[in-house]
């Protein structure tokens, strides 16, 4: 299939990734909670907002507008850019292709990747002794299959993050079980945090779009309008 660069490159999109850009370089610098078990190394505000770009543009161009942001600010401020440092970007794309299949109904995509991620933990020598841990990861795909509700949604993108980068954390630190034992209580407390920021942003997102649509006519873009603010005060 050919590609239409006219179609890639319309103004409501521009429009959407100078908004999502400048969003990440400021999220990035605003910590929100250290990460238990690694030294200056913290979650951040990104995390309340990076799934959301799957639904706007698409999962995999989402996925591609936050690779490029995440890229982008470890170039403008100096950060390691080694192939762990890469690799340790995959949990936020693989929660905005999530977001953006959630959206389009494709189940057994989102499903394979916190599946993958449970046997990897259970097959680690610690994730053995602690395999419990990883029953986390049904959230994303029991929320595929039982609601289509904004904030489950939101919880399914944030816990296939969740599961990726704990995968990657166990698998490149060394850990012991009390560390994991002990992330239980901290880990439903921070995602249920990031689930409600997702919600929130994605309201903001669908707010300003909606109101910007007269303006800009473009169907690339994909707004839901039901999360439009105006629209969702008048229900």
């Amino acid at each position: 299939m050919e590609l239409n660069f006219k179609e890639l490159v319309t103004k409501k999109r521009m429009i959407f990734l100078v908004l999502f850009a400048a969003l990440v370089l400021i999220a990035k610098q605003i910590n929100f909670s250290a990460l238990v078990g690694a030294d200056n190394q913290f979650f951040t505000l990104f995390q309340f907002f990076a799934p959301i770009a799957g639904s706007f543009l698409g999962p995999f161009i989402g996925a591609g507008a936050v690779l490029i942001a995440q890229t982008s600010e470890m170039f403008l401020f100096g950060k390691a850019f080694d192939f762990i440092s890469l690799f340790r970007l995959t949990p936020m794309l693989l929660a905005a292709v999530y977001f953006g299949f959630y959206a389009k109904k494709k189940f057994n995509f989102t499903a394979i990747v916190p599946l993958i991620a449970m046997a990897l933990f259970m097959l680690h020598p610690v994730g053995q002794q602690v395999w419990f841990y990883s029953l986390y990861w049904l959230i994303p795909i029991l929320a595929a299959v039982f609601t289509k509700r904004l904030f489950f949604r939101s919880l399914g993108a944030t816990f296939t993050a969740h599961a990726i980068g704990s995968v990657v954390f166990l698998y490149t630190i060394p850990t012991v079980p009390e560390l994991w034992l002990a992330l239980i209580p901290i880990v439903a407390a921070e995602r249920l945090a990031f689930a409600l920021g997702i919600s929130a942003s994605f309201i903001g997102f669908n707010t300003v779009l909606a109101r910007l649509e007269n303006y800009i006519p473009d169907k690339v873009l994909s707004v839901d309008k039901r999360y439009a603010l105006q629209n969702m005060l008048s229900r």
